[in-house]
Parts: structure tokens; sequence; C-alpha cells
């Protein structure tokens, strides 16, 4: 199996053990890191243990390569087309698009790193611009960047799943009063060069009905890779 195919899974069951719980046939991140989890297969066997993870009422987040379909005891809360991309060397990896201008020459910004201390703000940022799940815990999964305007939180980018040999970018976001100034590209730019310089590949997933920040990624020198399905399920 390719270390990007059931992805979850594998994160959770390599690099990423220590924020693990769960069963033989399915698992899920500490609730406060994200409520991303997985199945090792979609069978009523794996969703009969996801159940057991979850308890009843509880919420979990699965990426699956087909369509969720209704299935008893569960209420279907959220879904959405998904996307996986992977940096491919040779890509436009510097953060100036073909489209113009030169986005890191002409973001002065200063980029910070983000910790325990600053998890009110990238909730708040978060909950806000909703680039997915994001918890109270998930700057642990490896390192967030931030650019403040007048000490206030305004962009950030990170890494969330990590697999053999590969890092994921996440949670890139901008508020929306300072979209259009190149933040996100420049911390996107940022985050990759620190997973390649560790000798990983970036990857990372994007609605895949988002035609234009699919078109930036591009840009930064992602391919497409695999589609499927995020699904947010809450146990009845």
């Amino acid at each position: 199996m390719h270390p990007l195919d059931n992805v979850i899974w594998q994160a959770l069951t390599t690099r990423q053990t220590q924020f693990a719980e769960g069963h033989d046939r399915a698992r899920r991140f500490v609730r406060e890191v994200t409520l991303l989890g997985a199945l090792v297969e979609d069978t009523p066997e794996g969703y009969a243990d996801f159940a057991r993870v979850l308890r009843t009422g509880g919420t979990g987040a699965l990426f699956l390569d087909e369509p969720y379909e209704p299935r008893a005891g569960w209420e279907f809360v959220a879904g959405a087309p998904l996307l996986q991309m992977v940096f491919e060397n040779g890509g436009n990896s510097t953060g100036r698009g073909d489209s113009g201008a030169e986005i890191v020459a002409q973001t002065a910004a200063e980029i910070a790193e983000l910790g325990v201390q600053d998890s009110p703000e990238m909730i708040e940022l978060t909950s806000l611009t909703k680039p997915g799940p994001f918890g109270t815990r998930t700057h642990e999964l490896g390192t967030y960047l931030g650019i403040r305007s007048e000490g206030k939180l305004v962009a950030m980018a990170g890494e969330r799943l990590k697999v053999s040999g590969h890092t994921e970018v996440s949670a890139v976001c901008t508020h929306p009063e300072h979209t259009g100034k190149g933040f996100a590209q420049v911390l996107m730019t940022e985050v990759m060069r620190r997973i390649r310089d560790r000798g990983e590949t970036p990857f990372l997933h994007v609605r895949g009905d988002n035609e234009r920040a699919i078109a930036v990624y591009k840009l930064l020198g992602f391919r497409e890779r695999k589609f499927g399905h995020f699904a947010v399920l809450r146990k009845a």
C-alpha cells in the first residue's frame, strides 16, 4: 500500500500512534487533537469498531474512497468531495505564481512559530475560516506558522498527518479582512521548505470543488493524486 492510501489509518498506526485510540479495525485521533479517524477497511465490521471508539453521540470524520452511504446507527453531519494533492519536484515551490507578482518578495510580514500559548487564537481563526477540523491540541501534530497584523493572528498554516516519507500541509487559512496579500502562499512555502529539508514530501487535502485553491496549489508545485470524499458522522 502506498503511504498516502488510507492515509489517516497509516498515520495513526505508524508515525502518530501517540495520538491514536481505538480498536483493531477503527482508530481515531484523540478528540482534542482532531476529529479525524479511519477504518482499516470500509466494511460493516469497521463501522462497528468505529462506533465503539466514538460511543453514543460521538462525532468523527473519515476520508472515504466513495461517497458515504447511509447506515443504520449513524447520522451524516457534513461531507464534501476531497482531493489529495502531492508535491512534485520541479514544480513552482517558491511562492511566485505565473499570474504575476513575486509574492514572497512583496510580503514583508514576519512569520512566527505558533504553540500552545497561541491555541486560543488558532481556534478562533480556524472557526472563522473553516479550513478543516482543528482542536485545542492540533498544534501538537507538527510545526504551525502564523502571520500577525497589529498583534492579531490573521493567517496560519502547519503540519497535520505524517506517514512514511510524507507530511501533510494543513490548516491553511487567512482572515477574510487580510486575503489577497499572499499570506497563505508565504506560509505554505515555508512549511513546505521545512518538510523538504527533512527529506520528506509535502502533500495536502482540499475540497474537490474548490477550484481557486486547487489552482494556487498547482502553482506551488502540487499535482492531483487521488479523488475521494470527506464525511463527518455522529454515532446515534
